[in-house]
């Protein structure tokens, strides 16, 4: 159950990105199913939780991580296509 200090992301958008489901959270942060309207399709975003977007260590661990990830090539692994620390929440 998604606790309730957490805003409700559904329909609010993020550049070309819309957001259409709550996927699942993690320890860190919500993952949300999105339409990317540019170049229509479907992505997962994942957002950090509030209690946390404003700690700079877990915005940086958030940030690595993805860098990280990013490197990886696989078909069991997801892409990363952007990280933008710049939305609130990150």
């Amino acid at each position: 159950m998604r606790p309730a200090a957490e805003p409700d992301m559904l329909g609010k958008t993020f550049g070309p990105y819309v957001i259409r489901q709550r996927l699942g959270q993690g320890g860190m942060g919500m993952v949300y199913l999105a339409q990317d309207t540019a170049l229509d399709r479907l992505v997962a975003m994942k957002f950090l939780l509030d209690r946390f977007s404003h700690d700079d260590e877990v915005v940086h661990r958030f940030q690595r991580e993805a860098r990280a990830a990013a490197k990886l090539n696989h078909a069991n692994i997801v892409q990363i296509h952007a990280v933008d620390i710049a939305a609130q929440p990150p």
